[in-house]
């Protein structure tokens, strides 16, 4: 255990912050081993209450469950809450120099509970009045009966915030777990309260609460791409379990087995490293699920419209004398006609996941399968050379040709580990892989006049994708002075190769409004052929040094990237690209007060290269790394139940520009700058807010020739708004409604501003009633929701110049969750 320095009032503090940090930056370069907490001695166990060591204790007004985990990690000590006695309770929190026993009570003050000791190693919360003999607390760890290093991540997942749609932090790649206090970036963690209660299905479900966040993808459609900040983020820059360039195209259709979903916003290289295909905008992470101190027998059956019918299982267990081995199983499975005309959908999923907690090492291991069979799949509508927008058809009617499907199976596999060597030092290592399989028969739509009449091209593609990844690495908590580090070293590496057939069938024409029927294409493709492989390797290191009991935090970090891009074609190899270059990154957080934090960064991102095609006068060049740089400040406020962050950014990625004799650069410019307010958390007591609103102008700074300087970048709205809200209704027991309202303003589709694309808004309505099960005596709830309530009709913007795709209609979504 540290004891830290007292809160000191920043306008005491003068001109010597920053002098001290640097100068711990050097000390910490030569005095890595050193590790102040290690060298202490423990509390002893028998000592009397009145000579319980004095700590210095940091924990803000927040829900109680949150401020006693913080509260063990704080004081080395263990707190057990049974039957989740804290239930909804907010704690006002304990600042300052007091022992465990008088931080504990002060935590408790005006909760009606208080904590008892059937022996010296269990201290076991309590409603007042049945807490029989109280005395000093013992010298265990929260999170089982095993210690827990500060450094370790795979046992510390953050809690839940008020209202338990959002967790109090996430992972942060190289800088590991932090509080949202203590993040110097946006990023919000969704929890999978919230992925069941309003019935996600897909990433796209868990993303509508994000205003910085729009799927650039058709429902239907198979891959997942997102906009971030109006940047396009393709599934190969998530992460699982904060492995990235392990998450799969053909993976990500079911959620069954997520337990968080992080979405960070601003580029990430510096934190997760380069994602093989870019992803400026910012990354993706999936927490899966563990098994949890109680059992969990769930079974939840589900309805979604037309006539899709649906079920879940979901089964945890954990075993031995201290629970220190974990199993827990997810598997799904539904089928029927979706909420498009002729569709109908098959999928199939199946996870499990197996854990060790050990004293000093925590061990799992994630398998998991995925079939997806769709026909008559949606694709992307292409407005060609119109110069005005035809209005959106109606969504349920399909226009797309009844032929195309889409067939595609995936399998994952991911192991971790983590080793405690002291108390504040942890090795960890990951390894992980995913293979996956598609066929679809599909054709995008070229519109050809406003009365919407298209040509299509009916193609027939089959692809092969295998990516294994990799990381391993150090984290440590160590003083020097009173200087507090929070350093990470980490190596990590991926591999991937990529199989692609296409076969283009005979040309068709019909129209949005009235389909005209066209005759199943007779193509057929044979094995797909290697196109590509890449081979990426990266070694980053961070720093977070902290002053005055974490008030000010400076995160130094630097992270060097290799990769290396083979081209292949049916004769073989066509092409080769190898670069390496340095990403560094700042950020700082200052908190003026204990419920607030102020934070900037600069961070980069990174992308490869290309090699210049045939019809330049440079053909075979190889581009340079483009180089991505991100400059933003922000203010985090936590008002106890509720937590508001807002954000400015300006973001600046590079571009492809053809200059006077044809000759292909990276020196063109695309400009992004914003600002995001975030809200979530409770308002009052069975009132719950989640959403926000993002501006960003978003422009082309440098083009063609000039072409487009100074116009809007193509399928960027300036105004995206999201608001999703829940209200417990106080004369009906356990009854919730629950609403959301999502709106885009109005976007350019094409990069020379001629094709304008109407704003839009969305709606969406529900219910879920909570009462006790008849059969278990357990949980039982009902949801009930409509989303796109007033069948609105509207085009959704694209990362393609030119291309949109149709929003969903309206969809009826039922489920029921048993407990056993």
């Amino acid at each position: 255990m540290s004891v830290r320095k007292q809160w000191i009032p920043l306008q005491h503090l003068g001109n010597k912050i920053l002098p001290c940090l640097l100068a711990s930056t050097a000390l910490a370069s030569g005095a890595f081993p050193l590790d102040a907490r290690a060298a202490e001695a423990p509390v002893e166990i028998a000592q009397a209450a009145t000579a319980q060591k004095r700590i210095t204790f940091n924990i803000r007004p927040q829900p109680l469950a949150a401020a006693l985990s913080q509260f063990g990690r704080q004081s080395g000590l263990q707190v057990t809450a049974p039957g989740g006695i804290t239930g909804d309770l907010q704690s006002p929190g304990a600042a300052g120099e007091m022992t465990p026993n008088e931080a504990l009570a002060r935590l408790l003050a005006g909760t009606g509970l208080t904590w008892r000791n059937p022996d010296r190693q269990t201290v076991i919360l309590v409603a007042t009045g049945q807490e029989g003999s109280t005395t000093v607390l013992p010298p265990v760890r929260v999170g089982g009966e095993a210690p827990i290093a500060s450094t370790a991540m795979l046992s510390s997942l953050p809690e839940a915030y008020a209202g338990g749609q959002v967790a109090t932090g996430g992972q942060a790649g190289l800088l590991g777990n932090r509080n949202v206090m203590d993040t110097p970036f946006n990023q919000t963690s969704y929890t999978s309260q919230l992925i069941q209660d309003q019935q996600a299905r897909k990433l796209d479900d868990v993303l509508a609460n994000d205003p910085s966040v729009r799927p650039t993808a058709p429902r239907a459609y198979g891959f997942d791409f997102v906009s971030i900040r109006g940047f396009n983020v393709p599934s190969t820059a998530y992460g699982i379990n904060g492995l990235y360039g392990l998450a799969s195209n053909f993976s990500l259709n079911s959620l069954t087995s997520i337990e968080r979903v992080e979405a960070l916003k601003g580029p990430g290289t510096l934190l997760n490293g380069m994602p093989p295909s870019g992803g400026v905008g910012g990354s993706v992470n999936l927490i899966t699920k563990r098994a949890t101190d109680e059992p969990i027998t769930q079974m939840t059956a589900t309805y979604s419209s037309e006539s899709q019918l649906g079920t879940h299982l979901d089964v945890g267990r954990r075993y031995g004398e201290t629970g220190q081995f974990g199993v827990r199983f997810n598997g799904a499975y539904k089928a029927g006609d979706t909420e498009l005309a002729n569709q109908s959908q098959e999928l199939a999923t199946a996870s499990g996941a197996v854990d060790f907690r050990g004293e000093r090492v925590r061990l799992s291991a994630d398998i998991g399968i995925e079939n997806n069979n769709t026909n008559a799949m949606t694709r992307y509508v292409n407005f060609g050379n119109l110069t005005s927008v035809p209005s959106a058809p109606d969504a349920g009617a399909a226009f797309m040709p009844d032929w195309g499907y889409w067939n595609s199976n995936g399998k994952m596999g991911l192991v971790q580990g983590e080793v405690d060597l002291t108390d504040s030092l942890t090795a960890y290592a990951q390894a992980g892989m995913v293979t996956g399989s598609t066929e679809y028969l599909y054709s995008d739509a070229t519109i050809t006049n406003v009365n919407g009449n298209f040509n299509g091209s009916p193609r027939l593609n089959h692809q092969e994708r295998d990516q294994i990844a990799y990381q391993t690495g150090l984290r440590s908590d160590l003083e020097t002075g009173f200087v507090h580090h929070l350093v990470n070293f980490n190596a990590a590496a991926s591999s991937s190769e990529t199989k692609i057939i296409n076969t283009t069938g005979t040309a068709f024409t019909s129209n949005l409004y009235n389909p005209v029927a066209s005759p199943t294409p007779a193509i057929s493709v044979g094995d797909p052929i290697k196109i590509g492989s890449t081979d990426m390797m990266s070694y980053g290191i961070a720093d977070t040094l902290s002053v005055l009991d974490e008030r000010v935090q400076l995160t130094i970090g630097v992270r060097k990237q290799y990769a290396d891009t083979d081209s292949f074609n049916a004769s073989g190899q066509t092409a080769a690209y190898e670069m390496d270059t340095w990403t560094p990154g700042y950020a700082i957080v200052v908190k003026p007060w204990q419920n607030v934090s102020l934070y900037a960064n600069y961070v980069e991102a990174l992308e490869t290269g290309t090699i210049v095609g045939s019809s330049y006068a440079n053909a075979g060049e190889i581009l340079p790394p483009y180089k991505t740089t991100q400059k933003e400040t922000g203010v985090k406020v936590d008002w106890g139940r509720l937590t508001t962050t807002f954000s400015a950014f300006d973001i600046t990625k590079p571009l492809q520009v053809a200059t006077a004799g044809n000759v292909l650069t990276g020196d063109g410019e695309r400009r992004h700058r914003g600002a995001e307010l975030n809200v979530f958390g409770k308002v009052v007591e069975g009132v719950r807010l989640l959403g926000g609103v993002m501006y960003v102008d978003a422009r082309q700074e440098k083009t063609d020739n000039g072409t487009n300087d100074g116009k809007k970048v193509f399928g960027v709205s300036e105004y995206q708004f999201n608001l999703a809200a829940e209200w417990d209704l106080p004369f009906v027991e356990g009854l919730t409604l629950t609403g959301r309202v999502i709106h885009n303003s109005e976007f350019y589709a094409n990069a020379t501003n001629t094709q304008l694309v109407p704003d839009w808004t969305r709606y969406d309505v529900g219910a879920r009633y909570e009462l006790e099960s008849p059969w278990s005596g357990k949980p039982l709830v009902v949801r009930f929701s409509v989303e796109n309530l007033f069948n609105t009709d509207y085009w959704q913007g694209t990362a393609t110049d030119k291309y949109v795709f149709l929003g969903a209609p309206r969809t009826y979504l039922v489920s029921t969750t048993f407990n056993f």
